[in-house]
């Protein structure tokens, strides 16, 4: 595979050739594309929150459940 074959991007299930696009179409893909990162990002981001959350309420758990068992 060629690299220009790397370059087309498909929209409606039509293939373009990026490089053969006008200007603003260049900027809307390159405004998805970076989009699309920060979404990537802003997941990867939520998972670790939400398995810090996990790991924290399952520690609170544990403490509140040692406590009980001590009185």
């Amino acid at each position: 595979m060629s690299e220009a074959a790397s370059n087309v991007v498909t929209i409606e299930g039509k293939e373009y050739d990026e490089a053969a696009l006008a200007d603003d179409s260049k900027y809307f893909i390159a405004q998805i594309r970076d989009l699309q990162a920060k979404q990537a990002k802003l997941k990867f981001d939520a998972d670790q929150i939400q398995a810090a959350l996990n790991a924290m309420t399952n520690a609170l758990i544990a403490s509140v459940n040692k406590e009980d068992d001590t009185e």
